[in-house]
């Protein structure tokens, strides 16, 4: 009977909520907007990214995280690619798998073989999603349902395949509209009743669909600009949110939510917030 190592039993992920374990981060050591990839690099290009405030601020977020039981991996920097921050994009992990994906965008290519390093050393098992453009960003998971969005970065080709690699899961492509990028920045997932998103952009026959499934919390246009949709759910109705997001707050600490405020204000600047930061590797099922 062949021997399956330990480590390969400590990668799950079952929904956006469930206790955050285990989750992978990279540090913004070289980040800046090199070539504008999407709406907010584009309103902050000329005055772009301050890397000692951006690396105080990951600091800070790493140690919340930390002070909150998460066990933070941190892959390597490289100033070759200054995305690296956002390692939601880099890869996802679906039940017992992970998943490596294959970046849309010349900027970004590359920055996986760092993931795959990584869950080699480890001696954990992933799909290679090679000749797929799929990101992490675009992929929300709630127990055996799948929401991927249907964007530039993300297309049904990968999604159709990605249905055929786990087919006991229903996997729902997300139209919305493509210059927010990806799904989690109009959209997420906090329980199993109540989720974020950013009204009319996603299409009316999709977002009817959540709206039937979820308790949907309205963000302004404002607060979307500051990703306000894009927070981290650590488990136990704890999220971590940024502070300037004041109305998305409210109305998280209204429903019973422990909104841990954190400001990552010069991360944001490059078109992502806490869930894009974080790939989450093991979340324990409550």
């Amino acid at each position: 009977m062949p021997v399956i190592p330990e480590s390969a039993f400590k990668v799950s992920c079952s929904s956006e909520y469930d206790r955050l374990i285990k989750v992978i981060l990279c540090q913004p050591q070289y980040m800046t907007i090199r070539e504008v990839i999407n709406e907010t690099q584009k309103h902050f290009k000329n005055e772009n990214i301050h890397i000692e405030l951006a690396m105080k601020q990951h600091k800070q977020f790493v140690q919340t995280l930390r002070d909150h039981g998460v066990e933070v991996i941190l892959l390597p920097s490289h100033k070759r690619y200054p995305e690296q921050v956002f390692t939601r994009d880099i890869g996802f992990t679906i039940g017992q798998k992970v998943f490596v994906a294959e970046m849309a965008s010349n900027i970004r290519q590359g920055e996986e073989q760092f993931l795959k390093q990584w869950l080699e050393k480890e001696q954990i098992v992933f799909d290679n999603l090679k000749r797929d453009h799929i990101e992490g960003g675009d992929v929300l998971i709630d127990r055996n349902t799948i929401y991927a969005g249907v964007s530039n970065r993300t297309n049904k080709k990968a999604i159709h395949h990605l249905q055929t690699l786990l087919p006991e899961y229903e996997v729902i492509p997300i139209p919305f509209t493509e210059k927010y990028l990806h799904l989690d920045c109009v959209f997420n997932i906090l329980s199993p009743t109540e989720a974020l998103i950013f009204p009319g952009v996603i299409n009316k026959k999709e977002a009817d669909l959540l709206a039937s499934r979820y308790d949907l919390i309205e963000v302004t246009e404002e607060e979307q600009f500051t990703l306000g949709t894009n927070v981290l759910s650590i488990g136990n109705k704890k999220v971590l949110s940024l502070p300037i997001n004041e109305k998305v707050n409210k109305q998280l600490q209204n429903r019973g939510y422990q909104v841990i405020e954190v400001d990552i204000t010069e991360i944001i600047k490059s078109g992502g917030s806490f869930r894009c930061c974080t790939l989450p590797i093991l979340r324990e099922e409550m």
